[in-house]
This record gives structure tokens, sequence and C-alpha cells, in this order.
């Protein structure tokens, strides 16, 4: 069924329901028969198959290994996660150090230049070096 017949099913319902003390007896009965015609004409539920394998039970360790962990298997999942980490950690002390000679070098060349460092803070200094780069 679309969501458009659900939803006009249920403003049906919610309409008859408002109404249903006021309808006649004769109404009534033949609602009651077309529910019922309805009914019979449903679908029957079909039940529900689960497959389980044996020997699995819900919560314990060995559920996903058939057999105890040895250490071997243990050193096999846990040595690429180190490995993994270590990685992460060396390739973030690499870029904090790419970073800092870079600063470094800009601080140098600030430093080292002849315009003292307030003229980079002044407005048309970037005026000053667009025209002199062109």
């Amino acid at each position: 069924m679309s969501s458009k017949e659900i939803n006009f099913a249920y403003k049906v319902r919610h309409a008859l329901n408002e109404r249903i003390d006021d309808m006649p007896t004769a109404t009534l009965d033949r609602l009651a028969a077309a529910r019922q015609m309805a009914l019979s004409r449903k679908k029957a539920d079909k039940p529900l198959r689960v497959v389980a394998q044996q020997n699995v039970v819900a919560g314990t360790a060995n559920s996903f290994f058939p057999q105890p962990a040895s250490w071997w298997t243990r050193l096999g999942v846990a040595a690429p996660i180190l490995a993994g980490l270590v990685l992460f950690f060396g390739l973030y002390q690499y870029e904090q150090q790419h970073r800092i000679t870079e600063i470094a070098a800009i601080d140098a060349a600030v430093l080292a230049d002849e315009v003292p460092p307030s003229a980079y803070l002044d407005r048309g200094f970037d005026t000053y070096l667009a025209k002199h780069e062109e």
C-alpha cells in the first residue's frame, strides 16, 4: 500500500469514528459487512523464518570466532591497529615540524628585510607591494 492510500484510510477511519454515534443502524451494519469482506480478502501473514547457527549464543565471546583466540590471533588483530597508530603519530609529528620550519622561514625573512615589521600591518602596504610586483 502506498503512503497516499494509508493516509486516506486513516482519514476515513477518523471521520467514521467521529460520527459513529450519529449513524443509523443500517449504515453501521453495511460498514461491518464491508469490513468483514475486506478482512476475508486480506492475505494471510506469513510466518517469519529465522536461520540460526548451532552452538552460537548471543553475548558469548566465542560467537565470532569458532574456537578460543590464541596469542597469535590476538597479535594479528592488535599489530595492524598499533602500526596504524604509530603511522598516524609519525605523520602528525612530521606535519608539525614542517609547519614550524615554514613559520621560522617566514619570521627570518621578515626580520632580515629592510622594511620594519610595523609596515606589514599598514593597509596601504599591500597596495605598495602589488605596484612593485608589476
